[in-house]
């Protein structure tokens, strides 16, 4: 039957609603029942094992924050490298929550499918705006393998996320100031690998990137208001990644407009290698590799370096000593102390510097049940002396099944989630899984690798109860009545 021109119109009206309906549907919410670490060989075998695998979950020591604390909603979130389950090893962007006020943690959401990657270098990164908004920086890989920028959907909510950029970016590190908006630093495959950053207000809009360094820079980086401070370390020319040595630490008082060394003077950017700018020290003269770890502030602002220094990119002894190490500027000039020895170039640990002038590193220091492969066992090492004298002071984990690695500090770190890491065995493909502990290390959780619902308790896998209190009861005494 024929169609006169106002029926015509009426269909195309309906179908167009029908259509703009369809395109404002959420998209369905992708989880996974539980956390499963991803687990990773580089390949780089020696005599006494590979260059770093395991349970890389919470690789890599230059994605930084991986968690994030709001006091807002009492919720702690992070982002780590998943997989869909132990027998399918690729990579899955995840993204979970710790509920503070029930003690549970969320099931667990898929921000990016990484497509088959199982590399975990791809790992995503975190941060959190002034209203609650969720940011995760999904890591690319060289020039092939773009990143990707997401924002959640609700503030202080992981169930959704829309995809805001694609990116030529790595080992992404993206803080927020209320005022400024974004400062993000990373790597780009450029010339081998080098510095970069770039600056957005919204995190839609995004200035050019702008290149801070040359020559095979990695960089690790921490704000404190509207300063940000990063330490480097270097490839030695040609771009030789196993010949990664001395250290350099430089800063931004304004957000990313200037640049300058830790005492002030402007830098000319980019750094050159052999330019002689913002060297803290000629590790290379000595002999020694120099693996970044971690960035922290003492009480004054003053900016601290954790790092080991090593004497071969090979596992095994003939890289010994390896040694955890602080740089620390105290106003006028760095001062190095020398922590603890360990067993591999990729532990990774972090530093915390308190309220009651403690500094803390969480850290897998002890050897583990793999001795020469990445990881060990975790323990606590503390300095009430700004790092001039350290005392290991708890062994968080003992007679493990599987090493642990990346120990990971949350931003403003909740005393009941103050680090997390993942387990694996370094030497061949296990399970991995994914633990946190509290400020003290006195109890270990492990995250629901299998979970039913959309909430689970996390196992206590190892707990230190208090002593029990001795109650001393004086002899009865009879008191005579008159």
């Amino acid at each position: 039957m024929p169609r006169g021109p106002l029926q015509i119109f009426s269909l195309l009206l309906l179908f167009l609603c029908a259509t703009v309906a369809q395109a404002e549907e959420p998209a369905e919410v992708r989880t996974v029942d539980g956390y499963r670490g991803i687990w990773f060989t580089l390949g780089q075998k020696s005599e006494h094992g590979d260059k770093y695998s395991g349970g890389l979950g919470t690789y890599t020591a230059k994605h930084r924050p991986l968690a994030i604390y709001s006091k807002e909603a009492d919720k702690t979130f992070f982002v780590y490298g998943g997989t869909p389950a132990e027998d399918r090893r690729y990579l899955l962007a995840m993204i979970g929550c710790y509920d503070h006020a029930t003690g549970k943690v969320s099931k667990p959401v898929v921000v990016h499918d990484k497509g088959g990657v199982n590399d975990p270098h791809d790992n995503p990164s975190i941060t959190m705006d002034d209203e609650g908004y969720l940011w995760v920086f999904v890591s690319g890989r060289g020039r092939s393998r773009p990143g990707f920028i997401y924002r959640s959907n609700q503030p202080h909510d992981i169930n959704g996320f829309e995809l805001v950029s694609e990116q030529e970016m790595t080992y992404p590190q993206p803080w927020y100031h209320p005022e400024h908006g974004f400062l993000h630093l990373f790597t780009k495959y450029t010339n081998g690998r080098e510095a970069y950053w770039a600056n957005s207000k919204d995190g839609k809009t995004w200035t050019e990137t702008q290149k801070l360094a040359s020559i095979g820079r990695y960089q690790s980086s921490e704000p404190r208001g509207e300063r940000v401070v990063t330490a480097m370390n270097v490839h030695v020319p040609p771009m030789n990644v196993d010949a990664r040595t001395n250290l350099y630490v430089l800063e931004t008082p304004d957000w990313g407009k200037t640049w300058q060394q830790v005492d002030g003077k402007p830098l000319k950017l980019p750094i050159e290698e052999g330019d002689g700018q913002a060297l803290v020290r000629d590790y290379q003269s000595e002999g020694r590799l120099v693996y970044l770890k971690d960035v922290n502030f003492d009480a004054d602002g003053n900016p601290i370096i954790l790092y080991i220094t090593s004497g071969d990119f090979k596992p095994g002894p003939g890289g010994e000593p390896r040694t955890w190490t602080i740089a620390h500027w105290n106003g006028e000039k760095w001062l190095f102390h020398e922590i603890a020895p360990t067993t591999h170039n990729y532990d990774m640990g972090s530093l915390y510097v308190e309220e009651d002038g403690t500094w803390r590193i969480i850290a897998p220091t002890q050897p583990g049940p793999s001795h020469w492969g990445t990881g060990g066992e975790v323990a606590i090492h503390t300095s009430t002396d700004q790092g001039k004298t350290w005392k290991k002071t708890r062994d968080v984990t003992t007679a493990s099944p599987r090493n642990h690695g990346y120990v990971r500090r949350p931003v403003d770190a909740h005393p009941d989630f103050y680090a997390f890491w993942a387990d694996g065995n370094p030497d061949e493909m296990t399970t991995s899984k994914i633990y946190f502990t509290n400020q003290a290390g006195d109890k270990v959780l492990e995250l629901p690798y299998e979970m039913e619902g959309d909430w689970a308790e996390p196992k206590v896998v190892s707990e230190v109860t208090p002593p029990r209190r001795r109650v001393i009861r004086e002899p009865l005494k009879i008191i005579p009545v008159d």
